[in-house]
């Protein structure tokens, strides 16, 4: 039952963060790309804070190294996801930064020797040619940019890891409100440095990161790291690579994008994906036993 749960508040960070490509699109009408990283991380911080600070006092070294690794990771993955988009196509950084689904089972096997799931594997390709035929416009002809995609991918798919990791041993929450800190302070600091301290603030942005910090970040983040307790890290990556199904929904619903039969075929593929890694694995046992049982 609690597989279920996991995956399950996998999929709502998933729809949750792809109604976020809507919301982000509006905020960067009026904010600067660090200005709104900074702004989600904060608030985020604080609510989380203002909510759950009881569980500082329960903080151990553990929690506060696990959570700055998960920080750390989380900001690099999102500064060098917003410099790519500075250089490239939008559609090309959103295919690019989804190849994490195929790099979090190689990165769990080259460090930490685990066997590669197969099933999981094949429904990573999958889901990556999905998400390539729902956003990919262009060549695939790699520039500058492109390669700081990749390397966002590479970012997000060692956040995804460590999070399945530490989660196993930690306190979601806490591991959740460090990981935010850091992001935070990282994310203030760059603003800083770069002399992006907004003068003023339109009501449109205001909202924007308001919720961007509520649902996107807390609660998307607080999902997702509660349910790597219930799921393998490949598979939480192959749930959450739903995102860009369910951003393409939000655009044709909000944005009015035109829905193609191309990004239909890739949403399907996506679905595909999911289902494979979901239910092929526990369909060969049963009829492993079965066979088992005749002889």
């Amino acid at each position: 039952m609690k597989h279920y749960l996991g995956d399950g508040m996998l999929l709502i960070t998933a729809i949750v963060w792809g109604s976020g490509f809507v919301v982000t699109d509006i905020a960067l009408q009026y904010l600067t790309p660090y200005q709104v990283m900074a702004g989600r991380f904060v608030l985020a911080t604080l609510l989380l804070t203002l909510t759950f600070g009881y569980k500082f006092k329960t903080f151990t070294k553990s929690v506060w190294w696990k959570g700055t690794i998960l920080g750390t990771f989380l900001f690099l993955a999102f500064v060098l996801q917003t410099v790519g988009l500075q250089h490239t196509t939008p559609s090309k950084n959103a295919f690019l930064t989804a190849v994490n689904v195929v790099i979090v089972p190689i990165i769990a096997y080259l460090l930490y020797k685990r066997k590669i799931d197969r099933f999981e594997m094949v429904g990573s390709v999958i889901a990556i040619v999905g998400i390539g035929l729902l956003s990919l416009q262009s060549s695939m002809t790699l520039n500058f940019g492109d390669v700081l995609s990749l390397a966002c991918a590479v970012a997000f798919a060692f956040d995804i890891f460590y999070t399945n990791l530490f989660i196993k041993e930690e306190d979601p929450i806490s591991v959740t409100i460090v990981q935010f800190i850091t992001a935070s302070l990282l994310s203030v600091v760059v603003v800083l440095i770069k002399g992006d301290i907004p003068t003023s603030l339109e009501s449109e942005g205001i909202y924007s990161i308001l919720y961007l910090a509520v649902f996107s970040t807390t609660i998307a983040y607080l999902f997702q790291n509660k349910a790597h307790k219930y799921t393998t890290a490949s598979k939480a990556a192959i749930i959450l690579s739903t995102e860009s199904f369910f951003g393409m929904l939000f655009s044709v619903l909000f944005l009015h994008e035109v829905l193609t039969v191309r990004m239909v075929t890739g949403a399907v593929l996506i679905m595909v994906a999911i289902l494979i890694a979901e239910l092929k694995p526990s369909f060969l046992k049963k009829q492993s036993v079965k066979k088992t049982y005749e002889k």
